[in-house]
């Protein structure tokens, strides 16, 4: 099996991945809190570990990719205070909290189909756990790194600080973390300011609520991924990704619950995708410069998107500008093209046995290297533009373009996921007029079953205008483009 490599943020090295039971990986990636339209900063980490997924699953990995809904806990200044965004929509639309979710979920969901983001193999949602997040709050406090106050408990970061190392993940010190804290309301039931709540006492007010030996409540934002994480891949995965925006306080806080409820990180690779500005900016709806993908979908294609993204490494900021989607859309529809003329010239002709030329098997290798080289999705492109070259340059040998098309069908296609959105309006035309075509027949043959045979010659004579003929043989009638 091909090595790979991915950057583990926990080590700040790149290392080379041994999965923890040998042929299969087990990989927890943060998912949306649905209380909005999913926006371009959803895109990269939807793309990005989609891409992974993929791959793994090429180098012949069996891949359990678990993907979280956060639907409640996600509270509107941190993650101890504030209105929780779910419930402030629900509250403000008057509806039910999971008609929001339900609501929302399906348009994430919609997004990714457009983007070609697979499935993951389980989507659990934080509601749906409450009842485990409440053993594993029990098991904390157990341990004597949490404590109850006015109904909520909360992570005593201090004390985890003192026996293990709060900070393992972001190098950030506590007197750093306090100075990065602001004062809130709430705060006062806090032994410090920099402890966080696992179980939150649910105002009056509060919508969505769950009975606990601590009183009405709900569970704390970190909680539901350590909770989720470990009930569908184990005590210790393989893989854990997500936003580079996540990795304090949210992972930092996930690591530390891990420890103090059952003794371990839990994680072996820390992988994480970084942001997505606009013209240089930070995206935000404070700026005015967010953008929902439903919106950037009216000016650019999906694909144009999903090849954007991949056109620069999952570790490097990325710039959102019209000039810089307007050089991805050409780019991409650049190797389209390519894939298109390869495919026309060798058709479904089987790849085995086929030994390519020694160039094109080096694209080949080249291709692959750089993808198993942390994910280097841009210099794996770039070679695909080499090949690109040579299938334009139309000199290559049947056995090279045999190779060539299987390349750009299981890597172009396959492990980058993107689709020829041309070829695919051409298929969706062509299925439509397969539809019609057989609603036109069904018609004439009810006619001629009525030995309506003026109104059967009248179908077949204006389809013949159109250029399709029809013929009647024993089995029904055929048709076919003259």
């Amino acid at each position: 099996m091909r090595t790979l490599y991915l950057t583990n943020t926990l080590t700040r090295n790149k290392e080379v991945f041994k999965p923890i039971h040998e042929g299969r990986v087990g990989m927890y990636v943060c998912g949306p809190t649905v209380y909005g339209d999913a926006h371009l900063g959803h895109a990269r980490p939807g793309v990005t570990y989609d891409v992974l997924f993929r791959l793994l699953q090429y180098l012949g990995y069996k891949v359990r990719y678990v993907r979280n809904i956060t639907d409640v806990g996600h509270l509107e200044h941190d993650a101890d205070e504030g209105e929780d965004k779910i419930a402030k929509k629900a509250r403000l639309e008057q509806l039910e909290p999971m008609e929001v979710v339900q609501y929302y979920t399906e348009r994430y969901h919609e997004a990714m189909r457009l983007l070609n983001v697979q499935s993951p193999s389980i989507e659990p949602r934080a509601s749906g756990h409450i009842i485990e997040q409440i053993e594993t709050v029990k098991k904390i406090l157990a341990a004597g790194y949490a404590y109850e106050s006015n109904g909520s408990v909360y992570f005593d970061v201090q004390k985890y600080n003192r026996d293990h190392n709060y900070g393992v993940l972001s190098g950030r010190t506590l007197e750093a973390t306090l100075e990065g804290t602001r004062t809130l309301d709430g705060q006062g039931d806090k032994r410090a300011p920099y402890d966080f709540a696992i179980w939150k006492k649910a105002e009056p007010q509060h919508i969505m609520r769950w009975p606990s030996p601590w009183g009405d409540g709900f569970p704390g934002w970190h909680l539901e991924c350590s909770v989720m994480g470990e009930k569908y891949l184990g005590q210790e995965f393989d893989i854990h990704g997500g936003g580079m925006d996540l990795m304090f306080p949210h992972h930092e806080c996930e690591i530390a619950q891990n420890v103090a409820s059952r003794g371990t990180q839990g994680v072996h690779y820390w992988v994480h995708n970084n942001m997505i500005t606009i013209n240089g900016q930070k995206m935000g709806k404070s700026l005015g410069n967010f953008i929902t993908l439903q919106e950037l979908f009216k000016t650019y294609s999906p694909m144009t998107i999903r090849f954007f993204i991949l056109q620069a490494h999952y570790r490097s900021t990325l710039d959102f500008s019209n000039d810089a989607l307007a050089a991805a859309e050409k780019g991409y529809k650049r190797l389209m093209a390519a894939w298109r003329e390869i495919a026309s010239q060798v058709g479904n002709e089987p790849a085995h046995d086929v030994k390519p030329s020694q160039a094109v098997e080096a694209i080949r290798e080249a291709v692959l290297d750089a993808l198993c080289d942390d994910l280097n999705t841009p210099i794996a492109i770039a070679h695909l533009f080499d090949a690109a070259k040579l299938i334009n340059g139309g000199t290559l040998p049947e056995k090279d373009k045999v190779a060539m098309k299987q390349l750009f069908d299981e890597i172009v296609g396959g492990v980058l996921g993107l689709k020829d959105e041309e070829a695919g309006a051409s298929g969706k035309a062509e299925k439509a007029l397969e539809g019609v075509m057989q609603l036109v027949l069904d018609a004439r043959k009810k006619a001629r079953e009525e030995k309506n045979w003026a109104e059967s010659d009248r179908i077949r004579d204006t389809l013949a205008a159109f250029g399709i003929a029809v013929k009647d043989t024993k089995d029904g009638a055929t048709w076919t483009l003259e």
